[in-house]
């Protein structure tokens, strides 16, 4: 598990600005990133032909951008507010609600749309699987008060709620319309209501094109600059 998903999520309703990126650098390498998880090409059409006709990437690009200029000085001149317009106006049309704010790893994949939503303190680690009517959600009270934190080739079925502070080992797999309130380990395999372990085989199979190592790593690096500075 990397440092992305080791991050423990901010306190409840605490506005803070951790899954930002602060460099167009670190904004450019994370949405290259996303776009490999699509076609497994990062060119100038493959970026066009997602950002136009692909919800999730479409989404994925306003978020990480409006988390950009959500840092810059004076809020970009303008242009953050119209960014968060932009990012609020996807939010209605798709059904996706995802903070810009939200800590989120390299590789972000999108299946379909509609009824995905993220609180914002939640953490998902690298080359996610989201998937429509999914949830991660934050608990008010009791000893798992607070929002996920999923480790690395997670992927979440579809209608899956994963609700307080527990923690998703890397390449988990959560099965369709589970509710999953506990911790689950390493490659485990959760179905039901509630949630249970049923096999340890993981996602392998269901998270595909990955993110290569190289781009991973500069992924990293510069979000590892940002914490440094």
């Amino acid at each position: 598990m990397n440092d992305m998903s080791r991050l423990q999520p901010a306190k409840l309703s605490e506005n803070h600005q951790r899954g930002c990126a602060r460099t167009f650098r670190e904004l450019r390498l994370l949405l290259t990133a996303d776009l490999y998880r699509y076609g497994g090409r990062t060119d100038a059409k493959a970026f066009w032909r997602h950002f136009l006709f692909t919800p999730g990437y479409k989404y994925t690009v306003h978020m990480r951008t409006c988390g950009y200029l959500k840092t810059r000085r004076f809020k970009a001149f303008g242009l953050y507010p119209l960014s968060k317009w932009m990012l609020l106006r996807c939010r209605y049309k798709y059904g996706i609600a995802i903070p810009e704010y939200t800590v989120i790893g390299p590789g972000l994949f999108i299946n379909r749309f509609g009824g995905i939503y993220i609180n914002g303190d939640a953490v998902i680690g690298a080359n996610a699987n989201l998937t429509h009517g999914m949830m991660l959600g934050q608990a008010n009270r009791g000893s798992r008060a607070g929002s996920p934190v999923l480790g690395d080739r997670v992927f979440i079925g579809a209608g899956a709620k994963i609700i307080g502070h527990i923690h998703l080992g890397d390449d988990c797999a959560i099965g369709a319309n589970a509710v999953v309130t506990k911790t689950v380990p390493e490659k485990g395999v959760v179905g039901g209501n509630p949630g249970k372990l049923i096999s340890e085989k993981g996602s392998e199979g269901y998270v595909n094109r990955l993110v290569p190592e190289d781009l991973l790593r500069r992924c990293r690096e510069a979000s590892a600059a940002k914490s440094q500075g």
